[in-house]
Order: structure tokens, then C-alpha cells, then sequence
């Protein structure tokens, strides 16, 4: 399936999920973002649901670099390393896409891509950081990698569990859920590797 057609088929099911779970159709959504007079719950989400999209994707982002660095042949990454590299970048590949399609419906921006949010989020890597385990190889790679991995990973949970106390949107809600068990999950599986 072509990275268009996985897309496609990502925000399909999305707007199949947010129907079902009974949110606003789009013409409400848009037309609930710019009336003040909308409370959040008829609207269907709020602002720490959008807040958690915003930053949840640069934060997804940053953790597929990191996965693809572990896939970099000539970084020598384990085995076990490639393997979680694989299952994280096909997982939170497809929840950015489908983050990014809410903000759209829900007619709000994403964060600047531009910006170091290593001082803002949970668990983000600096950019010295990543370049420091960039310039690693085999051993030495997996450890480090490893250890941001597990920062990283507390960090969007910390994240998710903010959103599931504060947020109003259903589908956030779940996804939230998804993303606690996933990455609790792959904790558990990083941490029998340290050594």
C-alpha cells in the first residue's frame, strides 16, 4: 500500500471512529470553533485536547527519528533494537496523520516544527542529544538509544494521562489510552535490554 493510500485509509477510519463515537459532524466542528457561545462538550473537545495534539505530534515525530536512526544499517543497532524501531515508527506513524487531521477539523494549527521543544516536553532529546547518539554505533548505540527511548516514551505517557484528566474529546480519550498501553508496553520490553 502506497504512504498515500495508508494515509488515506488512516483518516478514513479516523472520521468512521469520530462518527461512531457519536461527535459533531464537520459542519458543527467548524462552525463550534469560532462561536464563543459553544460550550466544550457541545463542541466535542476542548483546548487541553488540542494542546495534547499539537504537542503530541512534534513529540511522535521526534521518536520516529529516533527509529529510524536505530534502522540506519550503519549505526549497528541490535536486533532487538531494530525490531522496537520497527514497531514504534508503525505505530505512531499513523497517530500523527491522525492528529494532524484533527487539528484541521478542529480548525487549529500545528506546533512549529522549527522550534527545539526538548525545554517544553517530557522526555524530549535536544538536538545535541540527537546528534550525540547519531555519532554511536553497535553497543554503545543501543544503550543510548535505549535510555532516550524510555525518557521519551514516560514523557508522552505523562502527556496522555494529562489529556485523560483534562480533555473532552472521545477519540482523544482513546488514543491516549492506546498510547499509555503501547508505550508502558515497549517500557517494559526496553528496560529488560539495558545493561
Amino acid at each position: 500500500m502506497s504512504r498515500r493510500n495508508q494515509i488515506t485509509a488512516v483518516l478514513m477510519t479516523g472520521a468512521l471512529l469520530f462518527t461512531a463515537c457519536g461527535g459533531h459532524d464537520m459542519s458543527d466542528m467548524s462552525t463550534g470553533s469560532t462561536d464563543t457561545n459553544v460550550t466544550d462538550s457541545e463542541r466535542g473537545f476542548n483546548d487541553a485536547d488540542i494542546m495534547f495534539a499539537q504537542m503530541m505530534i512534534p513529540h511522535h515525530e521526534q521518536a520516529i527519528e529516533l527509529a529510524d536512526m536505530a534502522l540506519d544499517p550503519t549505526l549497528m543497532a541490535s536486533e532487538q533494537v531494530k525490531a522496537l524501531a520497527s514497531q514504534i515508527k508503525n505505530a505512531q506513524d499513523p497517530e500523527i496523520d491522525l492528529m494532524a487531521q484533527w487539528l484541521d477539523d478542529w480548525e487549529q494549527p500545528l506546533m512549529d516544527m522549527s522550534v527545539d521543544h526538548s525545554m517544553t516536553m517530557e522526555g524530549m532529546l535536544s538536538i545535541d542529544e540527537l546528534g550525540a547518539i547519531g555519532q554511536m554505533n553497535g553497543e554503545e548505540f543501543d544503550q543510548a538509544w535505549i535510555g532516550a527511548m524510555i525518557a521519551h516514551h514516560k514523557g508522552a505517557i505523562e502527556m496522555a494521562d494529562t489529556v485523560k484528566a483534562e480533555g473532552e474529546s472521545a477519540l482523544v480519550q482513546e488514543l491516549a489510552d492506546a498510547i499509555i498501553q503501547a508505550q508502558k508496553s515497549e517500557i517494559d520490553t526496553l528496560e529488560l535490554l539495558i545493561k
